[in-house]
């Protein structure tokens, strides 16, 4: 054995994690779909040459007029208004029956049929419905969003609460937690990723049903707007009043529901490998 094989070996280097992608160019990838979207969209308005493809500056054009009027703004605010209600409701209810039913084995049997029922009921019938019993009051959005809301809420936080970790309610039950203790340091954090996927799902079929409301039993809302401008042949103004509904998802989702997201799981372990 020689001098050097008594040294102490060299600590190899440790590669050094990749970098997070600046803020700036997060939003790259969707803006590219964009351009293409809206090149391909052109694309196509030009070569079929017909007033029921328009192109991207008809579509420009009203969007700005619908913004600039305030017809977008006062409309929106009604639409969103009725979402709230509904979604707040199926959320409340859906909270209390999916925990109910991941922890009761007869709480499950019982809820399981209306959770498959809603399931399979289109949002088109909910909306016909709703309409037909509640007419053009606040109730037949807000009864519509909620109906066809809830099922998907049900069966996420029912799937969420199965997943929690058994050591950890037998932790509280040792404790001899509180239920309002469970409820706050237990339940919603472990079923934060099933409540958000919840939502997620949840707002997506409430928005649809609630133009199906707006357009066959209401008149007011984006929807009502969306039923104007079909029966005036102004395809543009469709795809506007579209285009104008899907910025305020993204908006919902980018700027709301992914900023909570983030805030509710900083506890978690985040995995760079």
């Amino acid at each position: 054995m020689t001098a050097t094989d008594l040294r102490p070996a060299r600590p190899t280097a440790v590669p050094a994690a990749p970098a997070r992608p600046r803020r700036r160019l997060r939003a790259l990838p969707a803006l590219l779909f964009l351009v293409l979207l809206a090149g391909a969209w052109q694309l196509m308005s030009v070569l079929l040459d017909t007033v029921l493809v328009p192109g991207v500056p008809q579509i420009v054009t009203e969007l700005v007029e619908i913004v600039s009027d305030g017809s977008f703004a006062e409309q929106l605010g009604i639409t969103v208004l009725r979402v709230g209600l509904g979604f707040a409701l199926a959320f409340v209810v859906a909270v209390a029956v999916g925990i109910a039913m991941g922890r009761n084995e007869f709480a499950r049997r019982f809820f399981e049929p209306a959770v498959l029922l809603g399931l399979t009921i289109p949002g088109l019938v909910w909306a016909l419905l709703c309409v037909i019993w509640f007419g053009i009051d606040l109730v037949n959005p807000v009864a519509a969003v909620a109906l066809s809301s809830a099922p998907a809420l049900m069966l996420q936080i029912y799937q969420g609460t199965r997943s929690v970790d058994p050591d950890l309610l037998e932790m509280a039950h040792v404790y001899r937690f509180s239920r309002a203790t469970r409820l706050r340091r237990l339940w919603l954090p472990a079923l934060a990723p099933s409540l958000f996927a919840g939502a997620r799902l949840g707002l997506s079929l409430g928005w649809k049903v609630i133009v199906l409301v707006e357009v066959f039993g209401m008149s007011s809302g984006v929807g009502y707007q969306l039923n104007n401008a079909f029966a005036a042949q102004n395809v543009a103004a469709v795809l506007a009043w579209t285009l104008l509904f899907a910025v305020v998802m993204a908006v919902l989702e980018y700027g709301v529901l992914q900023g909570l997201e983030r805030r509710t799981s900083r506890w978690r372990k985040a995995v760079s490998v």
